[in-house]
């Protein structure tokens, strides 16, 4: 599903236009990102969370050259879903009950 569709799919079930629901759905990514920035974790319910982590400097070697390289450290975004997502997607998108 590409942006236009997902945005079209939203507005639907919402109730919004699709110019409005592309401006809430840049609100809501923008402000996502401004958290992360701050090193906050975002937490959503039967969804999961997002937080940056620090990867830390590690050495790795060049397979073709055998050549050891140092690559330095660097912040990564991280999403780990909840039991209820995990659940949801192991059953091939039907819920438990």
């Amino acid at each position: 599903m590409n942006n236009k569709e997902f945005i079209s799919e939203l507005s639907q079930n919402c109730g919004y236009t699709q110019s409005d629901t592309q401006k809430l759905v840049t609100a809501l990514i923008d402000e996502m990102g401004q958290i992360l920035d701050d090193g906050n974790q975002i937490v959503i319910p039967q969804f999961g969370t997002f937080e940056v982590k620090k990867r830390l400097e590690r050495v790795v070697i060049n397979p073709s050259s055998g050549k050891r390289m140092l690559v330095p450290p660097k912040l990564v975004l991280n999403f780990k879903p909840n039991a209820y997502i995990k659940d949801k997607l192991k059953n091939g998108g039907e819920e438990n009950e």
